[in-house]
């Protein structure tokens, strides 16, 4: 390979951050909670990070987690990553570490992270704020009361709304605010925020960079001096994923393009062909030229995911019927796995806001959630044709 290049994602997704030992071909599992040193003098240099190695687990200096952050952080194009036991302690370690000024979140958001904002945070005297992707028109007037993060999901959950990267990015750092982004549904395969000029980018690794439905974890990724400060609330609050887990997530990214890229192709597909289905009034899919962030979702993402969200003809007690009656799809929240999931979110990620709010930003009792998985795209569309029959 020539020198002068950087290997591209695919590359990066298998070889990066990997730790040979014996002739390995990957990390081996450490699976320890503490190091032994020859020396106090040994000890203390890595205490005092003097020298780079392993110590205590809890404090994720452990080879297994340290590799695979090496790995996260070259995936979204950032100096350092740290690995979390799932995407919500993620987001409260960000959260505590740089928005204790204020945040400011946009647009609709997982319905934990909406508790989390709205309820805990605001226990602890944090100021927060909200505003839907439709009152774009007020975030100027917004930053100008200081806020010292702004927080937002690009494509959102569930209606899959897109936001510009960029141009709200840049509007935060004139005001003196951070920039966060939870990436989790586009994935770094499909979109890279920092390269966008956001400050952070968060996901839940339990989805699509774990990918088998078997791990629980998140990430931050972003610059080395924001990371170090959300470091010791990890640490602290005991957040940190296991080795075992860590060597799991490693192990699900050397195929992260080749899973991701099949759903994408897979997600167009079906797509395509359910938004001309009789029984359906509308699909969310930020790929469909129909779909009003299309141009904006063009412009920022290289593909357009393997979510989607349908909206049915029908109300919820028909919405249940159909969901009901799929057989491949199953009925489960989560998202991001090899197999296909189907969740209402008004029965799952988003039961806990009162019907006014879920009215309020459009979650409707006829949405269905779909994650597309590695199944056949053909076999797939026939499981909701026939499910669409019953309404």
């Amino acid at each position: 390979m020539d020198e002068n290049r950087s290997p591209k994602l695919a590359t990066q997704a298998v070889h990066k951050g990997e730790i040979s030992v014996l002739g390995t071909p990957h990390t081996p599992l450490f699976n320890t909670t503490t190091f032994a040193f020859e020396t106090t003098h040994a000890l203390l240099d890595v205490v005092d990070g003097k020298t780079p190695g392993p110590l205590y687990t809890r404090y994720g200096m452990n080879p297994s987690i340290t590799a695979l952050e090496e790995k996260l952080a070259s995936l979204e194009g950032a100096e350092r990553a740290l690995l979390f036991a799932s995407g919500m302690a993620a987001e409260a370690a960000t959260f505590l570490a740089l928005g204790q000024k204020g945040i400011l979140c946009i647009g609709d958001a997982y319905g934990g992270t909406m508790e989390l904002l709205g309820v805990q945070l605001r226990e602890l005297g944090i100021r927060v704020e909200f505003i839907l992707g439709s009152e774009l028109n007020k975030l100027d007037n917004l930053l100008s009361t200081h806020f010292s993060l702004v927080f937002f999901e690009t494509p959102t959950n569930p209606t899959l709304e897109i936001f510009d990267i960029e141009s709200i990015s840049q509007k935060a750092k004139k005001a003196g605010a951070l920039t966060a982004i939870d990436s989790t549904f586009a994935t770094p395969v499909n979109q890279n925020p920092l390269s966008l000029g956001a400050d952070l980018v968060i996901h839940s690794a339990t989805k699509y960079m774990g990918g088998h439905s078997d791990i629980t974890a998140g990430a931050v990724m972003g610059n080395a001096e924001l990371i170090s400060k959300i470091l010791p609330w990890r640490k602290n609050l005991g957040q940190v994923a296991s080795p075992e887990t860590a060597a799991l997530l490693a192990r699900s990214l050397r195929s992260l393009v080749q899973r991701v890229s099949w759903q994408n192709a897979s997600a167009m597909q079906i797509a395509e062909a359910l938004s001309t289905h009789a029984k359906i009034k509308k699909v969310y899919y930020p790929g469909l030229t129909s779909f009003e962030g299309h141009a904006l979702a063009k412009k920022q993402m290289r593909a357009f995911g393997g979510m989607m969200t349908i909206e049915l003809k029908g109300n919820l007690q028909e919405t249940t019927r159909f969901a009901d009656r799929l057989k491949i799809f199953k009925l489960a929240p989560s998202l991001g796995g090899v197999e296909s999931l189907a969740t209402q979110p008004v029965t799952t990620t988003h039961h806990g806001l009162s019907a006014e709010e879920r009215q309020r930003r459009n979650i409707t009792d006829s949405m269905v959630r779909l994650s597309i998985g590695l199944e056949d795209s053909d076999d797939l569309l026939d499981d909701l044709t026939q499910a669409l029959s019953s309404l």
